[in-house]
């Protein structure tokens, strides 16, 4: 699925509706009492961080979202039942957090207590307008410091509808956005024919994981192997967690710069067959992303070592392959460009840094800052600059997502790093990242992306060496 923001989605005219929790839903839930299974580090770590930006006098919305369109005329009835249904399935959206001093506790909703309420916004005659209300809306019931913090919109046409959703990324990752489309589809379809979907395998809960993963992230203390290598990973990198070694143009100190979004694709599917053959031996695209990248920032900020955190997912096991959550963690790579010749090198320094490291990710790490000795209170939404990459190909629904005008949705606002987001799609590889709204990087990005995309050309044309 491409990954854009809500102003490249494809937006067009029609009759607005959406759709929050209900008043007596919301009733319960505040009279609910405390859920023994506490929130995941990350969950935690991001509520915290949203406060502590909204008390440095910053509203900095971080929500994520998808678009998709229903062809057809279509039944709203039926497309709140299965927006309802789909919500149900998922145990995380129907759970949320209230504070208790400084302590962060959660509560659920059972299934049954459940409801939608519905209302018909109107009509937007201009996609612009139309654009800046869903944004505003997003931005207003999305936020990581209310509840609920979901809403579901559908712009209604005679031909169909398209469907817009946001969430709190609390409750939501990326792969979890890309899913939705093909479950909303299949619950519509199945309750438009006047069956009942198949539920027989529920999918597993996010919040029985984030119980899980906290019991044992609390098992370890400031003494573990763990928490020692992100200290030595973070002394090199002067004591803070890396950002995008290249030049930004942000003040030191200063406030939270505007963002801005660039995306647009970067290899055709025959482009990026060959570089993922290339990769193969050493690992894949990934592998080969991540060495194309050290290379590059090389070239244009001159640091000898690109050091960075990659995100990977954490559903270890195949129970949580279903689940809608935030199930992601970071590993520490150093690799020491300087030295490297060419790009099998790279190739080769990148595999070995994710085969020593990679396991570090399924330790959160908000858990491994809280145990070092240093201030880490955040300043950004963002802990540090990412490079993700994510085969999209094999979700379901993958093959329909360019005729449904399915897209993943991410709001660019503020922030002082870069994340850079790449998709293997069956047309090929797309690219997205939000960047400092600077000139300097723009320029910089610009760049970056000039010659990533000229990299994996020379791969796939064969103009570099085979690996050996």
């Amino acid at each position: 699925m491409r990954i854009t923001d809500i102003q490249r989605c494809e937006v067009r005219p029609g009759r607005l509706v959406e759709w929050t929790l209900s008043p007596a839903t919301v009733a319960v839930a505040a009279a609910l009492p405390d859920d023994s299974r506490p929130p995941a580090y990350i969950q935690e770590s991001h509520i915290r961080t949203a406060r502590t930006v909204r008390q440095d006098g910053m509203f900095v919305p971080t929500w994520l979202g998808t678009a998709f369109d229903l062809p057809g005329p279509v039944d709203l009835d039926v497309l709140e039942r299965a927006l309802r249904a789909w919500t149900v399935r998922h145990e995380t959206l129907r759970s949320g957090f209230r504070w208790a001093g400084d302590e962060l506790r959660r509560f659920t909703l059972d299934a049954s207590d459940v409801a939608l309420c519905r209302r018909d916004v109107g009509d937007f005659p201009d996609a612009d307008v139309l654009v800046r209300h869903l944004q505003d809306r997003f931005d207003t019931v999305a936020d990581a410091l209310r509840w609920p913090n979901l809403l579901y919109t559908a712009v209604v046409r005679e031909d169909g509808a398209s469907v817009y959703l946001a969430f709190d990324h609390s409750n939501v990752d990326a792969y979890s956005v890309q899913r939705i489309p093909a479950e909303i589809h299949e619950l519509y379809a199945a309750f438009l024919a006047g069956t009942e979907p198949d539920d027989s395998t529920p999918a597993a809960s996010y919040v029985d994981f984030c119980e899980i993963e906290r019991a044992h992230a609390d098992g370890i203390d400031g003494r573990h192997a763990v928490v020692d290598r992100w200290r030595e990973f973070i002394r090199r990198c002067d004591g803070t967690l890396p950002g995008f070694p290249v030049e930004l143009g942000v003040v030191p100190g200063g406030p939270l710069p505007p963002q801005r979004m660039l995306c647009e694709p970067l290899a055709d599917a025959e482009e990026a067959a060959a570089f993922e053959a290339y990769c193969r031996p050493y690992g894949g695209s990934l592998v080969g992303l991540l060495a194309a990248t050290g290379l590059i920032v090389h070239e244009l900020g001159g640091q000898p070592v690109y050091r960075t955190v990659v995100p990977f997912h954490t559903r270890v096991k195949s129970r949580w392959s279903d689940s809608v959550g935030w199930y992601v963690g970071g590993a520490p790579i150093e690799v020491p460009v300087d030295r490297l010749r060419n790009f099998p090198e790279a190739l080769r320094a990148v595999r070995a840094e994710l085969q020593a490291n990679r396991s570090l990710a399924r330790m959160p790490l908000p858990r491994v800052l809280s145990l070092l000795d240093a201030d880490f209170r955040p300043t950004s939404p963002d802990l540090y600059s990412i490079v993700s990459y994510l085969d999209t190909r094999a979700l379901p629904g993958a093959g329909q997502w360019a005729r449904l005008k399915a897209y993943g949705l991410l709001r660019v606002s503020y922030g002082d790093q870069v994340c850079v987001w790449v998709n293997r799609l069956p047309e090929g590889l797309w690219l997205a990242s939000r960047h400092p709204d600077t000139d300097v990087a723009a320029k910089n990005m610009r760049l970056y992306v000039e010659r990533l995309r000229d990299r994996i050309a020379s791969v796939a044309h064969g103009s570099l060496p085979a690996v050996s």
